[in-house]
């Protein structure tokens, strides 16, 4: 079931948004985790963002969800979603599909004007997993790293 994260799922967490090519270099899973800490206490002191996971006798999955307030689409909300994973060893077994459901649902019952994510060109297999549930590529994605 999709619940909100807690401070002892940060780790966790870390481990998942760590395990994969693209990421690897990224994440830090030893040592000193007060940077995860610091965003987590940022992100659950905002009523507009919520970390979530997908525990099932285990956290096995998580994301990032978003409300974004815009001018756009005259002054409609935007949900965003971000650090999209599920544990390699449960991949296949509908829980990220089961995941995506749970903040489609939210993200309507919030009055949001559309759902959005960024996913890395590299990662084929996610675009085919966000097209099977209706997402279109229909913005090209640019990042400034500062």
């Amino acid at each position: 079931m999709l619940r909100e994260a807690r401070r002892d799922d940060i780790k966790r967490i870390v481990e998942m948004l760590s395990d994969d090519a693209l990421a690897s270099g990224r994440e830090k899973l030893g040592g000193d985790m007060k940077a995860y800490e610091k965003a987590f206490d940022a992100i659950a002191s905002d009523a507009n963002n919520t970390l979530y996971v997908w525990d099932e006798e285990g956290v096995v999955g998580c994301l990032q969800l978003t409300f974004i307030p815009g001018m756009s689409y005259q002054g409609s909300w935007i949900a965003q979603v971000e650090g999209v994973r599920v544990d390699r060893s449960m991949r296949g077994e509908g829980i990220g599909e089961e995941m995506m459901k749970v903040v489609i649902s939210k993200s309507r019952e919030r009055g949001c004007e559309h759902l959005q994510l960024m996913t890395n060109k590299r990662r084929t297999d996610a675009h085919r997993f966000y097209e099977r549930l209706g997402f279109i590529m229909s913005h090209e994605g640019m990042k400034l790293k500062l």
